[in-house]
C-alpha cells in the first residue's frame, strides 16, 4: 500500500479468506469423499402439459457447514481451475442417473448441463462428452448443454466448430439467462442452438411490468422465428404461467412446477406427473 500510511485490521475480512481457503481445500476431495449430489428441477412443457426434462444441479454435503449451494463453491472452483474435475463429475453423474430413470419408466426424458467457460474451452470437450455419452449407451439428444451469451461471443470461430461437434453427436444447445449479456443478435445466426433461455429477471415481474411482458414477448417471437424453443426460468407464480402459456412459451421452469430434488424424489414426482396427466386423459409424457 505504500509508505507513510496504515490501514485498519479487517478480522471479518480474514475469517472470510480463511473459509475460501478451507473450502477450496476441501473442494479438492469432494469427488473422491463422494460429497457431491446432483439435485434436479423439472422443466414443464407447455403444449403437452407435462415435466419432460430437468436441469442438473449441482450440491456439496460438506461435512462442516452441510448442503451448500452451487453460490458457496462454484466461483471457488473458477477461480483455482477445479470447475474442470468437477463439470466432468456433473456430465457423468447426470447422464448415468438420468440414464437409470429412462431404463426405470421414463424414456425420452431430457437433462440439461450448464458448461463454464473453462470448460467449454477445454480442448478435448467435444470428445470428452462423447466418450461418457458411449460408455453409458445414453441416448445423446436427451442431453442438452447450456452455455451464456459472454461465453459463446469470444473465441468465435473456435466456439462454431465445438457446438458443431456437438450437434453432430445430436446433442440441444441452450443459450441461458438470454438477454441478459451482449445485446448483438447476429451470433444467433452463426451459432448452431436449439433452445433460448429467458432469465428469471424478466419473468419475476410478469404479467405487471410491460417492459418486462414486452421483452419476453419479444424474446418468444425472436425464439419462434429463428426456430428454436424458447424457456422461461423463474416460474413462480400461475399468473407468471398464463402469461407465458398464452405468449407461446414451450417450457417453463421454476418454483411453480417444482425445487430442485435429488434423484429419488424427481423419480417420485415423475410418477405422479404420469398418473395426473392420465388421469386427466392424456397420454404419459415420453
Amino acid at each position: 500500500m505504500g509508505r507513510n500510511n496504515y490501514q485498519f485490521y479487517l478480522s471479518g475480512a480474514t475469517v472470510l479468506a480463511r473459509e475460501r481457503l478451507d473450502l477450496e481445500n476441501s473442494l479438492r476431495y469432494a469427488v473422491d469423499r463422494r460429497q457431491l449430489v446432483l439435485y434436479y428441477q423439472p422443466k414443464w412443457d407447455f403444449h403437452l402439459r407435462a415435466i419432460t426434462g430437468a436441469e442438473a444441479l449441482i450440491r456439496w454435503n460438506h461435512p462442516q457447514f452441510g448442503l451448500l449451494s452451487p453460490a458457496r463453491f462454484i466461483p471457488i472452483a473458477e477461480d483455482s481451475g477445479l470447475i474442470l474435475p468437477l463439470g466432468e463429475w456433473v456430465l457423468r453423474e447426470a447422464v448415468r442417473e438420468i440414464g437409470q430413470l429412462h431404463r426405470r419408466g421414463f424414456p425420452g426424458l431430457r437433462v440439461a448441463v450448464n458448461l463454464s467457460g473453462r470448460q467449454f474451452h477445454q480442448s478435448d470437450l467435444v470428445d470428452l462428452v462423447h466418450n461418457i455419452l458411449s460408455q453409458d449407451g445414453f441416448d445423446s439428444t436427451c442431453l442438452e448443454l447450456e452455455l451464456t451469451e459472454s461465453i459463446l461471443m469470444h473465441h468465435t470461430e473456435d466456439n462454431i466448430a465445438t457446438l458443431k461437434g456437438f450437434k453432430t453427436m445430436g446433442l440441444r444447445l441452450a443459450i441461458d439467462d438470454f438477454g441478459t449479456g451482449y445485446s448483438s443478435m447476429s451470433y444467433l445466426q452463426r451459432f448452431p442452438v436449439d433452445v433460448l433461455k429467458i432469465d428469471r429477471s424478466f419473468v419475476m415481474h410478469l404479467p405487471a411490468s410491460t417492459s418486462s411482458a414486452a421483452i419476453v414477448d419479444a424474446i418468444v417471437t425472436l425464439g419462434h422465428g429463428l426456430q428454436l424453443d424458447v424457456v422461461a426460468e423463474g416460474v413462480e407464480t400461475m399468473e407468471q404461467l398464463a402469461f407465458l402459456q398464452a405468449h407461446g412459451c414451450d417450457e417453463g421452469q421454476g418454483f411453480h412446477f417444482g425445487h430442485p430434488l435429488p434423484l429419488e424424489e424427481f423419480r417420485k414426482l415423475l410418477h405422479q406427473d404420469r398418473v395426473r396427466a392420465v388421469a386427466a386423459g392424456g397420454s404419459p409424457a415420453e
